[in-house]
């Protein structure tokens, strides 16, 4: 299954946090440079990615483009 299977909404609703966090801070570590062009390259909202993280606690950290815990 390639990245772009991956990454479509109906899969980020339902797959564990954990994973998508991991998936997600390597794909913005290695490919994008903000979690806006990746959104933009998946075509995802942005809010949505923020809000399904922002309830295990983690949050979007601009400067270093990780979501991590504050």
């Amino acid at each position: 299954m390639t990245m772009d299977a991956v990454f479509t909404k109906e899969n980020i609703q339902e797959m564990d946090p954990f994973i998508l966090l991991s998936t997600l801070n390597t794909k913005l570590r290695n490919d994008f440079d903000s979690l806006a062009a990746f959104c933009d390259h998946y075509n995802l909202d942005q809010s949505t990615l923020m809000t399904k993280l922002g309830t295990f606690g983690y949050e979007y950290i601009g400067e270093i483009n990780q979501f991590r815990m504050p």
